[in-house]
């Protein structure tokens, strides 16, 4: 069965490209799916361009876009069960965490197709009279979104629902290790009674079948979820036709806490932020604060906790976090380790691959502790996408604030403490785009979600996620026409 979506019709690659998709849980093969490349993405974007020029999209109203939104929650709520199952062959995480993605993807779409019929536009005073003056929001036009391969179904969702939201019409290329949420989504897209060449998708590596989206004269808006590299190449790119580009990009985020913080409860979370997922969330509050005080305690018992996490598949109801999304990337997060203790990091657990691994062909890493680290190491600097914790000293509030807000990444954080003008104070002193407050993790449609400094320049969630796929425009409508005078003869 074909893959590529383009112009209302599957259909397979120009090249007869092909990707074998493995499990990295156990590196059982899960499918083989086309692949794209260039001329495959150019007739997407053409397909794309037609649909928002020429088809009914774009000028639906906005009860029919939004009742057709509502429609795709209803068959992701139907169809729980299949979409959580590709999520974890795909990605090999716990068929739980799939699930609770596959609900989030639900709540999205339900948020946006709820939100969509609310603020159409406003009236300006001009204080002229004769004048009807109105800002209004349109469709921003062709979308490139491309998404990355941990929590692929989730962040595709919080592209695709407020792009549809708005009356654009886009080509979604996921990652390509993780594309089958991508393939179903579609068809549910279409089963759901969207319009030919609305949605188009197209697999593939980034430069083959990705880079083209970026440079396209015919594309409006690029958003991208994936690391900082590849988000400043996009960005370049996306130069030349000066369109609108939108990043959620790398996190490597401060998780402060002080010593008045309840201990349990700082313990779990701390496990929580950093190694969820095997740490491959770029929330992950993989940079551990602690005030002094706290400090040998705290981490003395974070380390124990650690060494007992169970590793395994998406099927073991006993594991409680999973494997690396590749080989390659289990390369990469051991380089990352490697280089922290070259720097003069101590390692207080992990640090290495399983001696007795849930399968030995799968990726697994034991979550891992580097504690004394400062803020001019790489591992304190850069982010992992691993289960890596990097341990950081501060002695009170100023010193906390300045070591948080000490990197380039900007996209989320953690406060604990007993002390709520404490934590008021410090949620408001990170430049970050989420703080959570004696918690860690959750999020809610409604609320904004997206990064500053060099962790993205676009929101994904709440009303301004569906500001990213509109464009503003102001119509200033003379009631009362007639000669203005400036040159009449006198």
């Amino acid at each position: 069965m074909a893959d590529l979506h383009i112009g209302g019709a599957w259909t397979s690659p120009r090249e007869g490209r092909t990707r074998e998709i493995r499990c990295p849980a156990d590196g059982s093969p899960v499918a083989v799916v086309d692949e794209a490349d260039g001329r495959d993405t150019a007739d997407a974007i053409a397909a794309a361009r037609r649909a928002f020029d020429e088809g009914p999209w774009p000028r639906t109203p906005a009860t029919g876009r939004g009742g057709l939104l509502l429609r795709v929650a209803g068959l992701l709520a139907r169809d729980k069960d299949a979409f959580a199952r590709a999520e974890s062959l795909d990605t090999g995480k716990r068929l739980v965490e799939s699930e609770y993605d596959v609900d989030g993807a639900e709540t999205c779409f339900r948020y946006f197709g709820g939100l969509v019929a609310s603020g159409s536009g406003r009236i300006v005073e001009t204080g002229t009279e004769g004048v009807d003056s109105r800002v209004v929001h349109e469709p921003v036009g062709v979308c490139a979104l491309i998404t990355s391969w941990n929590r692929p179904l989730l962040r595709t969702a919080w592209k695709v629902a407020p792009a549809l939201a708005a009356g654009d019409t886009f080509v979604l290329k996921p990652s390509e290790l993780t594309p089958h949420t991508a393939i179903r989504l579609i068809r549910l897209l279409e089963e759901a009674g969207l319009p030919a060449g609305v949605a188009n998708l197209v697999l593939g590596a980034g430069p083959e079948a990705g880079a083209p989206l970026a440079e396209h004269p015919d594309v409006d808006l690029v958003s991208f979820t994936g690391g900082l590299r590849t988000g400043r190449a996009l960005m370049a790119a996306a130069a030349g036709t000066v369109k609108k580009v939108a990043l959620g990009l790398d996190g490597k985020n401060p998780n402060i806490v002080f010593a008045d913080a309840d201990h349990e409860t700082a313990v779990d979370l701390a496990l929580t932020a950093a190694f969820r997922h095997s740490g491959q969330v770029c929330s992950a509050g993989a940079r551990l604060l602690v005030e002094n005080s706290l400090h040998d305690r705290l981490v003395d018992e974070i380390v124990r906790r650690a060494k007992l996490i169970r590793l395994g598949g998406p099927f073991d109801d006993r594991a409680q976090t999973g494997p690396l999304i590749s080989a390659a990337h289990r390369e990469k997060v051991e380089e990352y380790v490697t280089r922290g203790l070259d720097e003069g990091a101590i390692l207080l657990c992990g640090g290495e691959r399983p001696a007795r691994p849930p399968h030995p062909d799968g990726f697994y890493y034991l979550p891992t502790v580097l504690d004394e680290c400062f803020p001019a190491m790489s591992v304190v600097r850069e982010a992992s996408s691993g289960p890596v914790l990097t341990v950081e000293r501060f002695s009170g509030e100023a010193e906390a604030v300045r070591l948080a807000n000490g990197t380039v990444h900007g996209l989320a954080g953690g406060v604990l403490t007993s002390d709520e003008a404490k934590a008021r104070r410090v949620a408001s002193a990170l430049r970050v785009g989420t703080v959570w407050i004696n918690d860690y993790h959750p999020y809610v449609p409604q609320a904004e979600w997206g990064g500053c400094k060099q962790s993205g320049s676009g929101r994904e969630l709440g009303p301004a996620g569906l500001a990213e796929y509109r464009r503003t425009k102001h119509i200033w409508r003379a009631t009362d026409p007639g000669p203005r005078g400036w040159f009449s003869e006198r």
